[in-house]
């Protein structure tokens, strides 16, 4: 069996690399930290021109028809160049989740204007105590209990919390269930539920791998350039080793999580074990890398003024978004030990 990915999908990867590392550079990230919206919307347009809003979304509500495998390398770049947008989480998580729901009115309604980069839908549930980018949704896909919700969000109270990455907007949505809004319970809704979690990991775990590597090429870079006793740091035995050993802890991540991505695809009973492995070692890898550059960078690693900070920020609120380490550790443990419980989405057992 091949589990190389394909030559059309290695160039869209290339191709979409060269669009974002052009667009989202450092300078537009840090003009977001003091707008009003906190988003561009030039750039959303430009992704739904791309095609990437609509990837998921079926043909024939206009997307591509597409699968999280055929974006899972795309995700990883929109972590290489720490994307604001919330595109994976419309992407990987929302647009999935809403075709599983199979409401015919509600994919009607809202998959097509997803696809053109009209709408987006935001996702908050029990893993996750704030909804990210619900000021931006027009939607909000809602766990209440052991029941799911699509609310306008207009029919919601938004109240704004801060975060360790100042390009994430966090709001804790106050709002009323109602037997209008509630699109799944039950056994059905927690196996929706339970998905989303898993499809956010993946989202999380893509990201991490692109982050770690960007955190190594502006550590790379950095190293070159700074010298010490008439030579570049970089040439130094401690750094190499340093550099070293982030590179070999993200080639390891990096098929855990093309699996995940195959298991989600393809609907797996070892889906949620996969999804946990692969957020585990990608935010391991992240987090090291995060570590061994900002030391490598030496005192200016600590200013806010080098970049290294936009990308190491975002790795650490990776890192608990989508389920902490302690919860995906639990389920990678449960499937290994062979534990007849199982956890739900929350990380609580049953």
């Amino acid at each position: 069996m091949d589990f190389t990915f394909t030559e059309d999908q290695l160039l869209f990867q290339e191709s979409v690399r060269d669009f974002l590392v052009n667009e989202v550079t450092a300078e537009r990230i840090r003009a977001r930290w003091d707008s009003e919206s906190g988003r561009d919307q030039a750039l959303w347009q430009q992704l739904a021109e791309l095609g990437l809003t609509g990837m998921t979304v079926p043909e024939e509500c206009g997307g591509l028809g597409l699968s999280s495998v055929d974006f899972i390398l795309l995700a990883q770049e929109c972590g290489y160049v720490a994307l604001p947008e919330p595109l994976l989480e419309n992407v990987l998580v929302a647009v999935p989740t809403l075709i599983d729901i199979a409401d015919a009115g509600l994919n009607a309604q809202w998959l097509p204007k997803i696809a053109a980069g009209e709408a987006r839908v935001a996702v908050g549930v029990d893993a996750n105590p704030f909804v990210e980018d619900a000021d931006a949704a027009d939607l909000l896909l809602l766990q209440y209990g052991e029941e799911l919700h699509a609310v306008p969000t207009t029919e919601t109270s938004l109240t704004r919390n801060p975060s360790v990455d100042p390009s994430r907007r966090l709001f804790r949505v106050d709002w009323q269930p109602s037997s209008v809004s509630c699109v799944a319970s039950g056994e059905s809704a927690a196996g929706l539920i339970e998905m989303m979690v898993n499809r956010g990991a993946l989202a999380a775990a893509a990201q991490a791998l692109g982050l770690a590597q960007r955190m190594i090429d502006l550590a790379v870079a950095y190293t070159s350039e700074r010298q010490q006793f008439g030579q570049p740091i970089g040439s130094f035995q401690a750094v190499k080793h340093h550099m070293a050993d982030i590179a070999v802890r993200l080639d390891y991540a990096r098929a855990p999580v093309y699996r995940a991505a195959w298991s989600v695809a393809h609907g797996l009973d070892t889906a949620s074990r996969d999804v946990s492995h692969a957020k585990l070692v990608a935010c391991e890898a992240a987090d090291l890398a995060a570590q061994h550059t900002i030391q490598v960078h030496g005192a200016m690693g600590y200013t806010w003024e080098v970049d290294l900070h936009i990308f190491m920020k975002k790795a650490w609120a990776l890192n608990s978004a989508w389920g902490d380490a302690g919860l995906h550790k639990q389920r990678v443990g449960d499937a290994i030990f062979g534990d007849a419980r199982s956890i739900g989405a929350g990380g609580t057992f049953p």
